[in-house]
């Protein structure tokens, strides 16, 4: 391959612009590949709206039944219905989506049957190999396509997972971003007692009204708007591949995901006494204390998915949640679902008569900076300063992601390097605005040294 697959091929997907980083012979020895890796006779593939996901899902599909594999086409979807589709047939599929990247890009989601993750330690770099020599030549046999509808099981599936029998009338405001929730969406929420108000639902890999990544301020104004507009008591925010999810309240307030994170611990742990919960470095620490206070066995792991669901299968956790928006369940095969984790909150808020902000109230137990990013000449460098700075003040230093340095007054704050940008990514949280604020200001003084 001429092209620099070490650059497309990242720690958790394959993602690059097409066609000069990506094309449809790339996507093809990825597809060979693949079934290569996992022995499959049989995989699923999906794919999102963009104008090269057909192409280049079909390129995959083409190199898969040249190795013998049968390909069921599911056709568009969200990510997490292709994990439905993966965990629901228990064979292994692709999802063709960049997720929230700009309309020029592409790239492919994979894991095995059950909807275990692949990436870089667990095949990735394998595939990535294979690729660059070619791919794996056609055998003998080739393998047939069928098309399938999953869209209808899926929602059936996600809807037994949650009770939302007797919620009261909703209006609820939805960004789709022009991506995939425009396609789930309607779906999912249909025969419930929700007055829809729909954001930019037309499917279009162009992304005509803003990005489909709600974790930027700036991409969730026209949400945040709509629900004060309309009186909405909820808004919903997804990402293109609708995967993620963001909450916005009946004020137009962004909801942490942390606080989300606490609100479906405790409705799992509910139907789950002493269950175990899993969090990342830079939750905040309010999860673990409601999950000890609810009698749960909460458990930390590192940022990124495959960390999150290596350590739900070892643990057995019934629930996981990230700063990003992503939610885990158990339920559905330990893959994160957007969608899902909005049917709770629809549930939680539906089940009882104050407004979000009021049943939130008490998850939100701290102040936080949010994730602020620096660029910086040597990260290590930098961290190295910034721990000798605070060593003396620390009652905890922690390395477990990046470094994670807590104080007697209850703030902490945690620096971890981009894996593919000169950036340094800094969370603080602390017990009220004010204390987070200076400690934030200070760090980030000593990171830029002094430029703004």
């Amino acid at each position: 391959m001429g092209l620099d697959l070490a650059r497309i091929f990242k720690a958790y997907d394959v993602r690059g612009v097409v066609p000069s980083e990506f094309d449809a012979d790339i996507a093809r020895a990825t597809g060979a590949a693949f079934v290569r890796l996992t022995g499959a006779t049989e995989i699923v593939i999906a794919h999102d709206m963009r104008d090269s996901s057909v192409p280049l899902s079909s390129a995959f599909a083409d190199g898969a039944t040249g190795q013998g594999a049968d390909v069921v086409l599911a056709g568009l979807g969200s990510t997490d219905l292709l994990y439905f589709a993966a965990g629901s047939l228990n064979i292994p599929g692709a999802m063709f989506t960049a997720s929230h990247n700009p309309a020029k890009y592409n790239g492919i989601k994979m894991c095995r049957a059950g909807a275990a993750p692949i990436g870089q330690e667990t095949g990735l770099a394998e595939i990535r190999d294979m690729v660059a020599n070619g791919g794996p030549e056609p055998t003998g046999r080739r393998g047939t396509v069928r098309e399938v509808d999953l869209r209808d099981a899926y929602v059936a599936h996600l809807r037994g997972l949650v009770d939302l029998s007797g919620i009261r009338p909703l209006k609820v405001a939805v960004d789709a971003g022009n991506g995939m929730g425009g396609f789930t969406v309607p779906a999912a929420f249909a025969g419930l007692p929700v007055e829809l108000v729909p954001l930019y639902f037309e499917l279009d890999g162009s992304f005509p009204n803003h990005e489909a990544n709600p974790i930027e301020p700036e991409n969730l104004r026209d949400l945040q708007a709509a629900v004060r507009d309309s009186g909405a008591d909820i808004g919903l925010a997804f990402d293109g591949d609708a995967d993620r999810c963001f909450v916005v309240d009946e004020r137009g307030e962004l909801v942490s995901p942390s606080t989300i994170t606490g609100l479906v611990a405790e409705r799992e742990l509910a139907r789950d006494p002493g269950g175990t919960i899993i969090y990342n470095v830079i939750v905040s620490r309010g999860v673990p204390e409601l999950v000890t206070r609810l009698g749960g066995t909460p458990v930390r792991t590192r940022v990124g998915h495959s960390f999150i669901k290596a350590e739900m299968a070892r643990t057995g956790a019934v629930f996981g949640g990230e700063h990003s928006g992503h939610f885990y369940f158990r339920d559905f095969w330990r893959a994160d679902s957007g969608m899902l984790a909005a049917l709770h909150v629809l549930a939680a808020l539906g089940g009882q008569d104050r407004p979000l902000s009021a049943l939130l109230d008490g998850y939100a137990r701290y102040a936080a900076s949010g994730e602020i990013n620096s660029e910086v000449a040597d990260a290590t460098a930098s961290m190295t300063a910034i721990e000798a700075a605070y060593a003396d003040k620390a009652t905890d230093i922690d390395r477990l992601d990046g470094l994670t340095m807590s104080f007697a007054d209850g703030s902490w704050f945690n620096l971890r390097p981009s894996n593919t940008e000169p950036l340094l990514r800094l969370n603080v949280e602390a017990e009220d605005d004010g204390t987070m604020s200076r400690l934030r200001d200070e760090v980030l003084a000593s990171i830029r040294g002094g430029r703004d």
